[in-house]
C-alpha cells in the first residue's frame, strides 16, 4: 500500500506534521503547483505501477477508521466494479461527527451535472486503469476538480458500485473552502464546461426549470435523509 502526501507550500504547520511522520509515507512531494488538481495528478504519478486501487482526501478531511480495508476487500470481491461510490459523514473542526451524513447517489450523469446528484470525494475509490482512461484530473479545474473526474470516468465507461458504508469524514468549518461559500462561487465557472462534456457524450441536459425542480426534490426528500439516517453504518473493525 502506499501513502503519497503533496502540500505546494501550507504555512498552517502541515508541513512540521508531514516532515514528523516522514517515514510512514511511501512518498511526500513538498513543492509549488498549479492548483490541487496538479498536485493530485502528481501523487497519484508518485505511486507505484503495480498499486490498482486509487482513492483520494483533499485537505481536511479523513478516512474513517477500517475504510481502507474494507475498499481493499470489495474490490477483490467485486471484480467487474472500476468505481466505488461510499457514504460519508459530517465532521467540524475538531472532528466530532454531525448527525448529518450522505449515502451515495446513484449517478445519472443529467442530474449530476445539474446539482442534483452527488459523488462524495471521501468516498470515492476507483482502479487505476479507468482512472488513466479517463485521462486523471483536469489540472484547469480549481473548483470541482473531484465531480469531473467522476464524470469523466463515467463518461469513459466506468462500471459503478455503491456502498452504505461510511468510508470518509467531510470536514466543514468556516475556513473550509466549502464551509465559506468560496466552493459554490468558484463551481459556477466550471458546471457549463461540465454540460458541454455531458452534451457532447450524448446525454440530454435538465432544462433550467427542470433543474431547478431535481434540486429542491433533492433537497428536501424525506426519504433521501431517511435513508442516510437509517442506511449508514462505519466499516467493521478490524479483527
Amino acid at each position: 500500500m502506499n501513502y503519497v502526501a503533496v502540500d505546494p507550500g501550507s504555512t498552517d504547520g502541515s508541513r512540521e506534521i508531514l516532515e514528523h511522520n516522514r517515514s510512514r509515507f511511501s512518498k511526500l512531494i513538498l513543492e509549488p503547483d498549479y492548483g490541487p488538481a496538479d498536485g493530485l495528478s502528481k501523487g497519484f504519478a508518485a505511486c507505484d505501477a503495480d498499486i490498482d486501487i486509487l482513492g483520494y482526501l483533499n485537505s481536511d478531511d479523513r478516512f474513517t477508521p477500517g475504510a481502507l480495508d474494507f475498499v481493499a476487500q470489495y474490490f477483490a470481491n467485486h471484480s467487474e466494479i472500476d468505481l466505488l461510490l461510499g457514504a460519508i459523514r459530517m465532521i467540524d473542526s475538531k472532528g466530532i461527527p454531525a448527525l448529518r451524513g450522505r449515502a451515495p447517489d446513484h449517478l445519472n450523469i443529467p442530474r449530476f451535472v445539474a446539482g442534483a446528484c452527488f459523488a462524495w470525494q471521501q468516498a470515492t475509490f476507483f482502479r487505476r486503469q479507468v482512472f488513466e482512461r479517463a485521462g486523471g484530473f483536469n489540472p484547469q479545474n480549481q473548483a470541482c476538480w473531484d465531480g469531473e473526474l467522476v464524470l469523466d470516468m463515467a463518461l469513459a465507461g466506468a462500471r459503478i458500485g455503491y456502498t452504505n458504508t461510511i468510508l470518509g469524514d467531510f470536514r466543514i468549518h468556516s475556513a473550509s473552502l466549502t464551509g465559506s461559500g468560496r466552493q459554490a462561487e468558484l463551481e459556477k465557472l466550471e458546471i457549463a464546461r461540465l454540460k458541454q462534456k455531458a452534451t457532447a457524450a450524448g446525454y440530454q441536459l435538465l432544462s433550467p426549470d427542470e433543474e431547478r425542480r431535481e434540486r429542491l426534490k433533492y433537497k428536501y426528500n424525506p426519504l433521501r435523509h431517511l435513508r442516510c439516517a437509517a442506511g449508514i453504518t462505519l466499516p467493521p473493525k478490524a479483527a
